[in-house]
């Protein structure tokens, strides 16, 4: 088991300093990992500041075509609701939630569709080819990546009411082949979270649980999820940089964990009981924090083990 310390530094205005030493003792560190995970998979979803940052996407970009370069296989999974939002109200339309999914009528799906499959998704591939990798945009439909249905949205209040989210789609089964294939060839998917229906109908799904889903199928070492926090934090606000899906249960339980973290951390706990050997939630406004997680004995999120057999 790996042994892990705590963060090395706190969120700040810019990136530390680090010394010529200690970037050596960094990187003679990350031998042991690099041998460790060579041939593995490792799903990212890739999302929040690290999308919308440049010097955060120049580093997101140089961290997937390093892990790439030194054996290890990436498969991003982006999300994009701020895209989203900003098309939508240029279009003169208002984006509409209930419990935190977006409502999703035909003209919102072409919205959606357009956006993430060409503005991200072509953003990102840029970025890593500009960075030296070999990056290829893919999305449901392509060799039948996600098939899907429509999501019945159950009221958390009461579960006898259904909300209609229009073409908001669930899970109904991946075919990885396509994937498989890309890696074989040295290429870096990079997957936008859409899905197609059995009368070819388009859906949007929460790209949480697409990257969550994918890691599972693919056996995948990790599952990394950036986001716009630390990682899980306690009630006092300290970060908690191991837990177990024993752990997280009961800080569902305790009120710790609520609000915008759980369907991040219900994907995460099914990744983790689906075969994923750790799904780390890392803060994606920290400059190469992914690179740090993975490849160093510091912790610059939160770790979920999966429980041993």
């Amino acid at each position: 088991m790996r042994a892990r310390r705590k963060a090395l530094w706190v969120m700040t205005d810019s990136p530390p300093f680090i010394a010529a030493r200690d970037k050596a003792q960094i990187l003679a560190q990350a031998l042991p990992y690099i041998r460790k995970y060579h041939g593995k998979t490792m799903v990212i979803k890739y999302g929040g500041n690290a999308m919308t940052d440049p010097a955060l996407q120049a580093a997101f970009a140089e961290d997937v075509v390093l892990l790439k370069l030194v054996g290890i296989n990436p498969v991003v999974v982006h999300g994009g609701g701020p895209q989203i939002e900003s098309a939508l109200k240029k279009l003169g339309k208002q984006g509409h939630f209930i419990q935190g999914m977006r409502v999703t009528d035909s003209e919102t799906m072409d919205v959606v569709e357009w956006v993430l499959a060409g503005e991200v998704q072509q953003d990102i591939v840029g970025l890593i080819n500009q960075a030296g990798g070999k990056a290829v945009g893919l999305t449901g439909r392509d060799g039948g990546l996600i098939r899907a249905r429509k999501l019945k949205m159950r009221d958390q209040k009461n579960p006898r009411i259904e909300h209609d989210v229009g073409q908001v789609g669930e899970i109904d089964q991946i075919d990885p082949a396509v994937v498989k294939a890309l890696q074989d060839d040295r290429f870096i998917p990079v997957i936008s979270p859409l899905g197609f229906g059995a009368e070819n109908e388009s859906y949007n799904i929460n790209a949480d649980v697409v990257a969550a889903k994918l890691a599972a199928v693919l056996l995948a070492e990790k599952l990394l999820m950036l986001t716009n926090i630390p990682g899980v934090l306690d009630k006092s606000g300290a970060l908690l940089p191991d837990l177990t899906p024993h752990d997280i249960d009961a800080l569902v339980a305790d009120g710790t964990i609520s609000g915008g973290m759980l369907p991040k951390l219900a994907g995460a706990l099914d990744a983790a009981r689906s075969g994923v050997n750790a799904v780390h939630i890392i803060d994606g406004r920290v400059p190469h924090a992914m690179l740090l997680e993975v490849l160093t004995d510091q912790a610059f999120g939160t770790m979920i083990r999966r429980l041993a057999a």
